[in-house]
């Protein structure tokens, strides 16, 4: 059975899921479904005799096809469902809604999903093709139950974060909307516990550690792997929510990208930050127009030879000085310190993020030099492998500017 984890909150495995997507629940309400696929097919693939009907609502997806019609889009870690759809239009089990469904209306979704996409910027992590974010559909017996199905695989290299925001607002709104919510995976331990403990974490404000504990209080067995128990550690530093500006997710995006590389997969542009010259130019008229408001001008990087804005300071990647490889951790930038280093450990270079200026990374190479894309002046070097700082720091993968060919400014 379930484990009653909070009001309105149970965890538990696919049985529990299959019994509740099967015969129905007096008190369940909502499903949430984290498992390797998002397909109800899962289920009777499991046990065949296991049938489910459903109906789709909105299937969304986070590196989509051009081509393709009729596809919602994610882009960003930080999408919230409860932040862009009303409370009012979320999937509610209604006798309305099921009745709505079933009758083949050409509406979509009783939630504005689609508005919501049109803003979003999530940077995939598979280079091959379409990344599925979720599938949002109504479930079960008389199609009574709303269920969100997230591609979530429990190995501790798979991606979490980009997950995350979604999932807790799937179960935030459907409690706040006075469902009770069912999360589970294949066995309940790792998976829908890491969800959990993001949940409480946020709702509770408690540490990684803590949440744990209390969820284990009401379930002994839960124990998420290593890599979603590193992954909510980050999600504590960044303040319970998943930042895509903070350097921490910053270092766990690139990190990524070069273990894609090392397993041979290509680097799409697609994935890389924007390109800051290109910003520049773009928000010259806007950021005029704000210029009074802002607390505190940024750092931008040019070219020293043409002036040219390579790269912003929310771009710059932080690392401690001179410990060797195993001290680039999750470290954010120290106000007044934009390197998040003490000046007797002065480097002589800055590493960034990849850009989309910087064509030659895209191209396969696994080392190679960065020149500026407008006057072709050597900016500096990026290695998939690792290049070490003049402090000391490996920092791997490095994509890394000399400060003597740069200069900074607020400009």
């Amino acid at each position: 059975m379930p484990t009653l984890v909070r009001n309105g909150l149970f965890i538990g495995d696919i049985n529990d899921a299959a019994e509740v997507l099967c015969h129905g629940s007096s008190g369940i309400t909502h499903v949430l479904s984290l498992l390797s696929s998002a397909s109800i097919s899962f289920f009777s693939d499991w046990q065949s005799s296991i049938v489910i009907p459903t109906k789709e609502i909105r299937r969304v997806f986070a590196n989509p096809n051009p081509n393709s019609k009729d596809r919602s889009v994610s882009q960003n870690p930080s999408f919230s469902l409860h932040d862009q759809v009303p409370s009012s239009q979320f999937p509610k089990p209604t006798p309305e809604h099921t009745q709505s469904l079933a009758s083949g209306s050409q509406t979509r979704t009783p939630c504005s999903v689609d508005k919501a996409m049109d803003k979003l910027s999530l940077k995939p992590d598979s280079s091959s093709g379409e990344k599925l974010l979720f599938v949002l559909e109504m479930a079960g017996q008389d199609l009574k139950l709303a269920r969100m199905a997230v591609p979530l695989r429990d190995m501790e290299s798979e991606n979490l974060l980009d997950y995350l925001e979604v999932c807790l607002d799937f179960i935030n709104k459907s409690r706040a909307d006075g469902g009770t919510v069912l999360v589970h995976c294949f066995a309940g331990v790792s998976r829908s516990a890491a969800v959990i403990t993001a949940y409480l974490m946020r709702t509770e404000q408690l540490s990684q550690e803590d949440a744990l504990e209390s969820l284990r209080q009401c379930c002994e067995s839960v124990c998420p792997n290593d890599g979603f128990l590193d992954q909510l550690k980050m999600f504590e530093e960044m303040g319970f929510k998943v930042d895509p500006a903070s350097s921490i997710y910053k270092h766990f995006h690139l990190k990524r990208l070069g273990d894609a590389y090392i397993k041979g997969e290509k680097i799409d542009s697609i994935k890389f930050g924007a390109d800051p010259g290109a910003l520049v130019l773009q928000d010259k008229t806007s950021s005029q127009e704000q210029e009074t408001t802002q607390d505190k001008p940024k750092l931008s990087y040019r070219c020293k030879k043409c002036r040219r804005v390579v790269a912003l300071e929310d771009n710059v990647l932080a690392h401690m000085p001179g410990e060797g490889e195993t001290c680039f951790g999750w470290q954010k930038r120290k106000s007044g310190n934009p390197f998040g280093r003490h000046d007797e450990h002065e480097c002589s270079s800055i590493f960034v993020e990849p850009l989309k200026w910087m064509t030659i990374v895209e191209e396969g190479a696994i080392e190679g030099k960065l020149l500026c894309v407008h006057c072709e002046a050597r900016l500096g070097y990026f290695n998939w492998s690792g290049i070490q700082c003049s402090c000391g720091s490996w920092v791997t993968p490095a994509f890394q500017l000399h400060k003597s060919r740069i200069d900074i400014s607020t400009a």
